[in-house]
């Protein structure tokens, strides 16, 4: 099966046997475009191939000077207009700094210079044929050019193309380190690593690991990914969290279904043509885990964890807005394996359902992500969060946006016990101490109708109690004494709360905590 590139490189073959005269290729890599763009051109016929840049002018494939136009792109232009007419042999011109003279008054005539080869060279007779492909790291042509060119946006490397660079790489080592140098039973994480690189880059992180470590080592290599990001500025890397799902209390039924999704990542289950996850949306009380539960799920499945800010993608200007989130999903889909946080997904695409006065972003906004999540074929994992469903619009509910619709509602009793465990560990202290006494007894008693967040809060308050109190150990005397100073949002918000927990009930949301029934403690009482 070929490669995304050799398909690409096929496709080119065939733009230039049908005689399209001017081809744009986005992409940041002119050394690995240009050996397949070589390949195309002989497919095609095109034997010459001549490279043009503003450094050195025109040269053959060799890199000697081909003695025929110079370093002026106007002038390389006439050479190929006098090649198409007067000439006797096909030619391709490649030409790799032509963007930089669009602009500006030398701009309007390089680029009236180009509308007219572009209406010309197709007509020329076949043995003069000539063809231009421009190399650019920028997506945008000139308007004046956009119904003569075909625009392609060259893909990066995949796994095959990832696997031949990490072969090359070993290779490349003397024989008395090859051994060790390749990543015994971690060749698949090895790849995975690097998808979402450039091939330059990839070549270069395994350089850099193998220099370090005398190894590849996957960890190393995928943190390269986090500079891509920075880059990019659409989306924000965040770091793992420690722990990953045992960082969560509870929502036991969520968790198992994440662990069994994850195996779909697997070698086996790509040979067996398992599909890969394609998200899920949380719907539920504040504070009761759904932020938490995404940022664990990268740490569970070690990929990055990107989020996604809707809001911070907006822009005053007219357009740019939504070429920002075509951008982000083109990082996305360019960083491979991953997770993609969506986070209060309902406030930023509000003005798509409340009919705000934002120009219509809103609604291009949803249009844009639920086109993206319809057809999108990489292996990014969406996770999306949101606390009022009533301004969730009903195309983003639907079955086959998501994998699954997760309600999460407030902690039973056993989940409430999870929950302060988990923040006593985050906070340095064993649980199983028993000079913390009874602490399980305050999380069933004490904290009935609080949220995960206002139980995980009282273990810093409870700290600051005992540390003024001659930084003693923390009991749960002091935790009981936390939970009595706490009103829950479950009285506050009582009616909110009533509403999310029937709408769970009437959409058939799939609640993230296996039912049990509420056990209360009737007889012991603490005497704290």
């Amino acid at each position: 099966m070929p490669t995304k590139s050799q398909a690409q490189a096929a496709d080119v073959a065939a733009l230039l046997r049908a005689r399209n005269a001017l081809i744009y290729i986005v992409t940041r890599e002119e050394a690995r475009v240009e050996r397949h763009l070589f390949e195309a051109c002989a497919a095609a016929g095109y034997a010459n191939v001549r490279f043009w840049d503003c450094g050195e002018g025109v040269t053959k494939l060799d890199g000697s000077q081909a003695g025929i136009g110079n370093q002026d792109p106007g002038e390389t232009l006439n050479a190929v207009r006098s090649l198409a007419s007067n000439g006797s042999e096909r030619g391709v011109w490649i030409m790799r700094d032509l963007h930089k003279w669009f602009d500006g008054i030398v701009g309007v005539g390089i680029v009236r210079q180009l509308r007219n080869l572009a209406r010309f060279l197709p007509s020329v007779p076949r043995e003069r044929a000539q063809a231009i492909i421009v190399i650019t790291p920028v997506a945008e042509i000139p308007p004046e050019l956009a119904g003569h060119a075909t625009v392609i946006d060259w893909p990066n490397p995949d796994r095959d193309e990832i696997a031949a660079i990490l072969d090359a790489a070993i290779a490349s080592l003397p024989e008395d380190l090859k051994a060790n140098a390749a990543p015994n039973g971690q060749r698949d994480a090895a790849i995975d690593s690097a998808i979402g690189l450039s091939g330059e880059e990839a070549a270069s992180c395994y350089a850099k690991s193998l220099v370090q470590t005398r190894r590849i080592d996957p960890v190393a290599v995928a943190k390269e990914k986090k500079r891509v990001i920075a880059r990019e500025k659409v989306l924000e890397w965040f770091d793992p969290i420690a722990g990953g799902l045992d960082a969560v209390g509870g929502l036991d039924s969520l968790k198992s279904w994440l662990v069994a999704r994850r195996a779909a990542y697997s070698p086996k289950a790509r040979a067996y043509g398992l599909p890969s996850p394609k998200g899920c949306l949380l719907v539920g009380v504040p504070g009761c885990g759904k932020s938490l539960t995404a940022k664990a799920i990268a740490t569970a499945w070690g990929v990055p964890l990107l989020r996604m800010d809707l809001g911070a993608l907006k822009s005053k200007f007219v357009g740019e807005s939504e070429q920002n989130l075509r951008r982000a999903f083109r990082v996305i889909e360019s960083v491979g394996r991953c997770v993609v946080w969506l986070d209060e997904i309902e406030k930023a695409l509000a003005g798509a359902t409340q009919g705000a006065a934002d120009g219509g972003v809103s609604s291009d906004a949803l249009g844009a992500i639920l086109s993206w999540m319809q057809d999108r074929q990489g292996e990014a994992f969406v996770i999306a969060t949101a606390n009022d469903v009533s301004s969730l619009p009903a195309e983003l509910l639907r079955k086959g946006r998501w994998d699954e619709l997760w309600f999460i509602g407030l902690p039973n009793a056993q989940e409430r016990v999870a929950v302060l465990e988990a923040a006593l560990r985050a906070h340095g202290r064993d649980p199983k101490d028993t000079e913390l006494g009874a602490w399980g007894m305050v999380a069933r008693d004490a904290c009935q109708g609080f949220s995960g967040a206002e139980i995980a809060a009282l273990v810093p308050e409870a700290l600051f109690a005992s540390f003024a109190d001659g930084e003693r150990k923390l009991h749960a005397k002091d935790l009981q004494a936390a939970a009595a100073n706490v009103v829950p949002m479950s009285k506050t918000s009582a009616e909110k709360i009533a509403r999310l927990q029937e709408w769970q009930k009437r959409n058939g949301a799939r609640p993230a905590t296996a039912p049990e029934s509420e056990q209360v403690s009737e007889g012991r009482k603490l005497d704290l």
